[in-house]
């Protein structure tokens, strides 16, 4: 397995723990210049063949968050973001994905400011992107004021479904028509959703969502459960059930990850990267196992690959280890360390595959230093 790290900032930072932690609020962040324009997470990332450029959604407080690795000359391009961006434009999360009728990328923008600037700041835009002309812009704004963490697309029916926050809802936009549709709530006391919303094979997507309990202080150790948004009945169908504890305990774990790995089948990961099969008719998590149990650990991202196998980045805090996992099977394996030299992956975000079998993973929020883009090759 070899690994190059592909770095777009290269600044490291010192002061994340006796400075920046818990005690600067977004206004301070947005004071400092390194911090504002250097600290960077790579959040998704999408492949297009044609152009041979891996593009990737960025966190950024500049409101700098569209780029392309371009394979052939090993470069970062700029994918001329600022001629659409709003100063509050500050990520593409978890929202990246390719039409195939028109090859567009469509993405959505996420926030980093708090409530205090919600009247200002105008909402997630929806973006269309199109890789073979380098034509940008914006399409709706589905919710005012309400920023998007994620969204998927169902080629078949032209619709994106979206997570949003701040607060938690879920939603849905007609590329057809160009309409937008508040579907509901996920949340009310806690942050319910994981990094991603899935759809199964008969287009309903899923996400989490969580209990609110508004008689209690807490909302409770079970309160993270499954939901989906079913388009032939056109509502949420809210599960009474989640990801159980890996250890057996009482509650569910809140969901980090959901993957359509084919063959029917819906996968989730949570609990300290903890891998689950998903029961389609009740929202249960069946636990397959945990990859990572002596150390912190997450696994948010999986990618198809050519061989049938999935793979992904799994581990934290700078000891990450690329995993393949079998979708027939359902088993998994470790497969080494995610390092280039002295320079080691602080968690990963995301990852997508080439056809010819290379890894690419997204670092984010590493309070350490910029983030990079890894690239894996198997």
């Amino acid at each position: 397995m070899k690994v190059k790290a592909h770095k777009l900032r290269d600044r490291r930072f010192a002061n994340w723990t006796t400075e920046v932690a818990d005690r600067w609020d977004y206004a301070d962040m947005l004071a400092d210049r390194g911090w504002r324009k250097d600290w960077i997470s790579f959040d998704c990332c999408a492949y297009v063949p044609e152009t041979k450029r891996v593009y990737c959604g960025i966190t950024s407080f500049d409101a700098d968050i569209f780029w392309a690795y371009d394979r052939p000359t090993r470069r970062f391009v700029d994918c001329a973001f600022g001629k659409v961006r709003n100063p509050y434009d500050a990520k593409f999360h978890r929202s990246l994905v390719r039409r195939e009728k028109d090859g567009c990328l469509y993405a959505a923008i996420a926030l980093l400011h708090d409530a205090d600037h919600y009247w200002e700041a105008p909402g997630g835009a929806l973006v269309r992107y199109n890789p073979a002309t380098g034509d940008i812009c914006k399409l709706a704004v589905p919710l005012p004021h309400i920023y998007i963490q994620s969204i998927c697309l169902d080629q078949k029916r032209g619709m994106i479904y979206g997570q949003a926050a701040l607060p938690e809802r879920m939603f849905k936009f007609d590329l057809n028509t160009g309409r937008s549709e508040d579907l509901g709530p996920l949340a009310g006391m806690g942050f319910a959703q994981g990094e991603n919303i899935e759809l199964d094979a008969d287009g309903c997507a899923w996400c989490g969502w969580m209990l609110t309990r508004a008689w209690q202080s807490t909302p409770g150790v079970d309160a993270n459960r499954l939901c989906k948004y079913d388009p032939r009945l056109g509502r949420i169908i809210y599960f009474k059930k989640g990801l159980p504890n890996p250890d057996k305990s009482y509650g569910f774990q809140k969901v980090e990850g959901i993957f359509n790995l084919g063959g029917g089948k819906l996968f989730a990961s949570g609990g300290n990267g903890s891998i689950y099969r998903i029961n389609l008719k009740t929202g249960m998590g069946l636990c397959l196992g945990t990859p990572i149990r002596d150390r912190r650990s997450r696994l948010s991202s999986l990618t198809l690959s050519a061989d049938g196998m999935a793979y992904g980045v799994t581990g934290r805090d700078g000891r990450c280890e690329v995993i393949r996992f079998d979708p027939h099977k359902e088993t998994y394996k470790l497969l080494g360390a995610v390092t280039d030299g002295r320079v080691a992956c602080w968690q990963v975000h995301c990852v997508v595959m080439t056809p010819e079998g290379v890894l690419f993973a997204c670092e984010n929020d590493n309070p350490h230093r910029s983030g990079y883009l890894w690239e894996i090759k198997l």
